[in-house]
């Protein structure tokens, strides 16, 4: 829509005109009066027109509206009392009119009005009485209204109300005792309802009710007992209602609840008895209830239930025996329960859990031998359980575990063999164990395994034979494992690896030359293992290779000559590869590479003359190769390199000529080559080049007249 300053009065004349849409138009003041003859008018939308200040009386006269937009208008004041002759209105949007003070009674007279959006009238300070004569509305948003100080008793009138929303609204002090009047309603909002002390007891009478939101409402010390009669209520939300200290125990008549939420009310010491009588309870979440030291044995009684949240717990020491009657419990979340020491035996009962997560829970020792009976367990997370020594043999018992996190588990020395029995397990991260010393040799049997995570397993000393039996396996990370000192040959089986990982493998002074028959391995990454000092030849084998990673390999001094076989080679990084003398000519062979990093080789003295071969490099970074004395004249025969980057090369004294013919650079960083003391007259061909960086280079005295032929220059 364009944004026009004022509206013409022939607008009256559009006797057809059903919808006019002229939101956003922020100069916009006035409405002409012929508005009102708009007869066929149905949707007016003003929303964001933020100089608008009144509204003509004639706005009244449009009878066939039902869709009225002000959404925002924040130079909004009031509202002409005509309003309450749109007979047809079915939808009024007020949301954000900031200075909006107050609604015309004859609001009231708005017979069709369904939906009444407030949300954010910050100087909103009443509602009139007449409010209550909005007899079809269904949805009335208060919400953010900060100003409000108090409903209308005329409220419990609305017969019609569905939906409730009292969000934020911070200097409202109650609510009436007629709220439970309000026969139709299905969901009230009363979060962050700060002001809020107690509801009253006539809330038990809104029998319709499904959700009752009431997180957030901090000064709220008690439920009355009311609420048990709430027969339809599916959602009761309690988050952070750090005030309240106990349930009534008519919480468990309410039949039809599903979710009970009474995350951070940091204060609730017990839960009552009664809460077993829940039925329908689907969800019950008890995260953050930090004074919470025990749960009722009556907690096993709730039949439904399939996620129980008792994250951050820290009071919680032990759960009730008759955890195990929970038939329908599918997730059970007991992370950060830094005080439980066990779990009872009757966990083993829970058939048709699928989730257990004990992260963090650092003072649990040991897990039952009865663990091994979840037959439909998919995750166990026991992440940074640091007391916990060992598991139990049962373990190999669960069928249907498909993850098992034990990173972090510093004190667990060993694996038990029945490991190999998981047929299910896909993903197996022991990630910083540094007690363990070594893995079983049943690990080979992990059938179904796609990831093994064992980065920073410091005692780790070496992988057993076996491990080239897990044929499915796609990612293997050994970074930082110290220790290790090789991988066994029959690493190389591992026939789906896309993915091997041995960062700072410090310990590590060779690959066994079957590391060739990995012919799916995508991504090798051997950054800084400073002790390995040549790569097997066979590494040229590996014919599905796309990403190399050697940085900081300060004991490599050369690469094989089959490097130039990896065909599929896109990336190859050798920063600070401090021994690197040169590249083998063969580098020209990798068709495929995209990108060439070689910073910080700080012994390479040149580059071979095939790299020109390059055909498929974008960018070559040669940052830091302090002992780079020229570029090979082939150098222009690299036709879609963009990005070329020499920053301090400080021998570098000269360019060939021929890097002229880089028709497809972007960028040239030549910055801090302290020794470069011209450009050749060639730059000025670089018609790509739109970056070019030459500070520091405190021996360049002129720039070639060419420099002005770069046409697509941007930053110099």
């Amino acid at each position: 829509m364009p944004i026009f300053g004022t509206i013409p009065s022939s607008i009256g004349q559009l006797n057809a005109l059903q919808e006019l849409d002229l939101a956003r138009c922020w100069t916009l003041q006035k409405l002409p009066p012929s508005i009102g003859q708009l007869n066929a008018l149905q949707e007016l939308n003003l929303s964001q027109c933020s100089n608008l200040k009144e509204l003509p009386s004639s706005i009244g006269q449009l009878k066939a509206l039902q869709k009225f937009h002000l959404c925002e208008c924040s130079n909004l004041k009031e509202l002409p009392s005509s309003i309450g002759q749109l007979n047809a209105l079915n939808e009024l949007d007020l949301s954000r009119c900031s200075n909006l003070k107050e609604l015309p009674s004859s609001i009231g007279q708005l017979n069709a009005l369904q939906k009444l959006d407030l949300s954010r009238c910050s100087n909103l300070n009443e509602l009139p009485s007449s409010i209550g004569q909005l007899n079809a509305l269904q949805k009335l948003d208060l919400s953010k209204c900060s100003n409000l100080k108090q409903l209308p008793s005329s409220i419990d009138q609305l017969n019609a109300l569905q939906d409730f929303d009292l969000w934020e609204c911070s200097n409202l002090k109650g609510l009436p005792s007629s709220i439970g009047q309000l026969n139709a309603l299905q969901k009230l909002i009363l979060s962050d309802f700060s002001n809020l002390k107690e509801l009253p007891s006539s809330i038990g009478q809104l029998t319709t009710l499904q959700q009752l939101d009431l997180s957030w409402c901090s000064n709220l010390k008690e439920l009355p007992s009311s609420i048990g009669q709430l027969n339809a209520l599916q959602d009761l939300d309690l988050w952070e209602c750090s005030n309240l200290k106990e349930l009534p125990s008519s919480i468990g008549q309410l039949n039809a609840l599903q979710k009970l939420v009474l995350s951070d009310c940091s204060n609730l010491k017990k839960l009552p008895s009664s809460i077993g009588q829940l039925n329908a309870l689907q969800e019950l979440n008890l995260s953050w209830c930090s004074n919470l030291k025990e749960l009722p044995s009556s907690i096993g009684q709730l039949n439904a239930l399939q996620d129980l949240y008792l994250w951050e717990c820290s009071n919680l020491k032990e759960l009730p025996s008759s955890i195990g009657q929970l038939n329908a419990l599918q997730k059970l979340v007991l992370s950060d329960c830094s005080n439980l020491k066990e779990l009872p035996s009757s966990i083993g009962q829970l058939t048709t859990l699928q989730q257990l997560d004990l992260s963090w829970c650092s003072n649990l020792k040991e897990l039952p031998s009865s663990i091994g009976e979840l037959n439909a367990l998919q995750n166990l997370h026991l992440w940074d359980c640091s007391n916990l020594k060992e598991l139990p043999s049962s373990i190999g018992q669960l069928n249907a575990l498909q993850e098992l996190n034990l990173s972090w588990c510093s004190n667990l020395k060993e694996l038990p063999s029945s490991i190999g029995q998981l047929n299910a397990l896909q993903y197996l991260y022991l990630c910083e164990c540094s007690n363990l010393k070594e893995l079983p040799s049943s690990i080979g049997q992990l059938n179904a395994l796609q990831k093994l995570v064992l980065s920073d397993c410091s005692n780790l000393k070496e992988l057993p034979s076996s491990i080239g039996q897990l044929t499915t396996l796609q990612q293997l990370d050994l970074s930082w494992c110290s220790n290790l000192k090789e991988l066994p040959s029959s690493i190389g089986q591992l026939n789906a690896l896309q993915n091997l990982h041995l960062w700072e493998c410090s310990n590590l002074k060779e690959l066994p030359s079957s590391i060739g028959q990995l012919n799916a391995l995508q991504e090798l990454n051997l950054s800084w293992c400073s002790n390995l000092k040549e790569l097997p030849s066979s590494i040229g084998q590996l014919n599905a290779l796309q990403n190399l990673y050697l940085c900081k390999c300060s004991n490599l001094k050369e690469l094989p000559s089959s490097i130039g076989q990896l065909n599929a080679l896109q990336k190859l990084v050798l920063s600070d590869c401090s021994n690197l003398k040169e590249l083998p000519s063969s580098i020209g062979q990798l068709n495929a590479l995209q990108k060439l990093v070689l910073s910080d080789c700080s012994n390479l003295k040149e580059l071979p003359s095939s790299i020109s071969q390059l055909n498929a490099l974008q960018e070559l970074n040669l940052s830091w190769c302090s002992n780079l004395k020229k570029l090979p004249s082939s150098i222009g025969q690299m036709a879609i390199v963009q990005k070329l980057v020499l920053k301090d090369c400080s021998n570098l004294k000269k360019l060939s000529s021929s890097i002229g013919q880089l028709n497809a650079l972007q960028e040239l960083n030549l910055s801090w080559c302290s020794n470069l003391k011209e450009l050749p007259s060639s730059i000025g061909q670089l018609n790509a080049l739109q970056k070019l960086d030459l500070s520091g280079c405190s021996n360049l005295k002129k720039l070639p007249s060419s420099i002005g032929q770069l046409n697509a220059l941007q930053k110099f």
